[in-house]
C-alpha cells in the first residue's frame, strides 16, 4: 500500500485535480511496487474546498481518501501532537498562546518517542517568536513559559543577528525577519505534524502483516524509525 498525503492551507480550484492526477500517474510508473493506496487530505476549513468536485465524487466518497478539517478538529488537547502542531498555525494570535503554553506541558510530561520533545518545542516557539515579534524575549518566555535560549530559533536568531549587527538587539532582528521566520515556523509545524501522522499510521500497517521494510519504504520512514513507531 502507498500513502499519500496533501495539506492546504489557501484555495485551490485545481486541487483534486492535481492530487488524483499526481497519485495516479505515480502508481502508472510504478505497477508492480504497490497493491493498494489511501489517501489523506488536509485542509485549514471547509471553505477552501474547490466549487467543483462532481468528478472525483467517486474518489473523495471512498473509503480510500480522508479529508480532514483542521478548524473542524476540537480541542488541540484531545489531538495527536502532530495534528495540534497543525492547529497551532491557523489559531488566532489569543488562541494560539493557550494553546502553544498547553502543548509545550503536554509534550514535557507525556513520553513521547517517536518525535524528540526538543524537535517539538523548538517548532512552537519558532512560530510564537515571528508570530509575535512586537514582544520582547522576556515577554515571549514569560508568555510561554519556556527560556528561548534554549531553542533553537533563538539560536539561530542569534546568529542571523550577528549578520545583521548584534547591538541592534535580538528584538529587532526577530522584527526584521517577522515573515520569513513564521512561514519558516509553519513549514516546520506542517513537515513535523506529516511526520507525527506517518509515524501514528506505522502500527495500523505493521497490524495488516506487511513487514518493517514494507511500512518504512511506503511511508518514506527508515527502518529504525519504523521499529520505535511499533514499540
Amino acid at each position: 500500500m502507498i500513502f499519500f498525503a496533501e495539506v492546504q492551507f489557501q484555495k485551490d480550484e485545481l486541487l483534486y485535480h492535481r492530487f488524483f492526477s499526481e497519485s495516479m500517474l505515480y502508481m502508472y510508473r510504478n505497477p508492480s511496487l504497490y497493491n493498494d493506496w489511501y489517501g489523506v487530505i488536509i485542509l485549514q476549513s471547509r471553505s477552501l474546498e474547490p466549487e467543483k468536485t462532481t468528478i472525483h465524487r467517486s474518489l473523495l466518497n471512498s473509503s480510500q481518501v480522508q479529508r480532514i478539517y483542521l478548524d473542524e478538529l476540537g480541542s488541540p488537547d484531545e489531538q495527536k501532537v502532530g495534528i495540534s502542531l497543525m492547529q497551532l498555525t491557523i489559531a488566532s494570535d489569543t488562541q494560539m498562546v493557550q494553546d502553544a503554553k498547553r502543548l509545550i506541558e503536554r509534550v514535557q510530561q507525556e513520553q513521547i518517542t517517536v518525535l524528540a520533545k526538543e524537535e517539538i518545542i523548538d517548532v512552537i516557539t519558532t512560530i510564537a517568536v515571528y508570530k509575535f515579534a512586537n514582544l520582547s524575549r522576556e515577554e515571549v518566555e514569560a508568555m510561554l513559559g519556556v527560556k528561548l535560549e534554549e531553542t533553537r530559533v533563538y539560536q539561530e536568531a542569534k546568529q542571523e543577528g550577528l549578520e545583521l549587527g548584534l547591538e541592534l538587539g535580538l528584538e529587532q532582528g526577530l522584527e526584521l525577519g517577522r515573515e520569513q521566520g513564521l512561514e519558516l515556523g509553519r513549514e516546520q509545524g506542517l513537515e513535523l505534524g506529516l511526520q507525527q501522522a506517518r509515524l501514528e499510521l506505522v502500527p495500523q500497517f505493521l497490524a495488516r502483516g506487511m513487514s518493517i521494510e514494507e511500512v518504512a519504504q511506503l511511508l518514506n520512514l527508515t527502518i529504525e524509525q519504523v521499529r520505535l513507531a511499533s514499540e
